[in-house]
């Protein structure tokens, strides 16, 4: 048990936002030996499975009923850390009455940047950044090792023997075929494109409701191998660690890869880079990434989510992505 301050840290989702938050559990552990608890959705604990810096993760479903509430005043805390600061958080809080603090959203700047295209987001609002400002009164600073997320030894899938030398490590491409939002996902046909373009096999990954695409583009190509909806998380992370470089809309996916050090190409629909949602990886790191997008569109962003069909109508921030460019990477990373 650590002899420092108990804290708790507060984020329900979700998976990318997860893995942005863990430099915070780290230097939290690291630097004043705090014992560190999250609370979060159940449907998002797996995000941070064997994270050795969380010491227990109590989830809810949607809200915090008596039972998750009674459960955290027995834990008698220090102080709470809040990275998702919301209505549901700021219940929490009140429930709780302990010494706090929150990150800072941003909202009024994304707002601005999404209705108006008024750049407020200041010089560097990458959102770890922000997330470690909400403990810098706790005495902690960020280290630059970025972000973590973990496999364990039962988690690592060999993807040679399960293709049948299919794939092999260090010589496949991972494509993350989904998104949260519509808007922010390469469209079918824009897979179908790249996957005749990429030169290397290819793993598909994402959710079970990917999974329908996902057999459809593997049927149709000699060289995709379908792992979407048929592994966990950490069975994914293991596929892409395990290839050359992961191709990524703005989501999970694209968070776990530079977590893990690896190369990806971020693909960028109706979202933006200055949201502060980039691949983010240690100061010292030199592995290659890359951002494509389409810039010069006057409607983008359009939104800091996403939408389940594009505003406009046109989806010119999806539809005019350079995929040759995309493939080009891909081939030669």
């Amino acid at each position: 048990m650590s002899g420092g301050p108990k804290i708790l840290v507060i984020r329900f989702s979700s998976i990318g936002d997860i893995v942005l938050t863990t430099p915070v559990y780290r230097a939290l552990k690291q630097q004043i030996d705090a014992e560190v608890h999250l609370l979060t959705k159940k449907a998002f604990a797996m995000t941070v499975r064997h994270n050795p810096y969380i010491d227990k993760v109590y989830t809810i479903d949607k809200d915090i009923n008596d039972e998750v509430t009674a459960a955290l005043l027995d834990e008698k805390y220090d102080y709470i850390v809040d990275l998702h600061n919301n209505l549901r958080t700021l219940r929490t809080k009140k429930k709780l009455n302990l010494p706090s603090t929150s990150f800072h959203k941003l909202n009024v700047q994304k707002w601005l940047l999404t209705t108006f295209k008024m750049d407020r987001m200041g010089e560097d609002p990458h959102i770890v950044y922000r997330y470690m400002d909400a403990a810098k009164s706790l005495g902690v600073t960020y280290d630059g090792q970025g972000m973590d997320f973990f496999i364990a030894d039962e988690d690592v899938i060999d993807v040679e023997s399960t293709t049948k030398g299919v794939l092999r490590p260090d010589a496949y491409v991972a494509i993350a075929i989904g998104a949260s939002m519509p808007t922010k996902a390469l469209e079918h046909d824009q897979l179908r494109r790249l996957l005749q373009l990429i030169e290397r096999p290819v793993a598909l990954l994402g959710g079970p409701a990917e999974q329908e695409l996902a057999e459809e583009l593997a049927e149709n190509s000699d060289r995709a191998v379908n792992f979407a909806g048929k592994t966990s998380l950490q069975g994914s992370a293991s596929i892409l660690k395990q290839s050359r470089v992961l191709i990524s809309p703005d989501t999970g996916l694209m968070h776990m890869g530079a977590a893990l050090d690896h190369p990806v190409i971020s693909v960028w629909g109706n979202t933006v880079p200055r949201f502060g949602m980039t691949p983010f990886y240690k100061v010292d790191s030199s592995t290659e990434w890359h951002i494509v997008e389409v810039e010069g569109l006057k409607c983008r962003p359009c939104s800091k989510i996403g939408y389940n069909k594009c505003p406009k109508g046109h989806f010119k921030c999806i539809r005019k992505l350079d995929i040759d460019r995309i493939a080009a990477l891909a081939n030669t990373i």
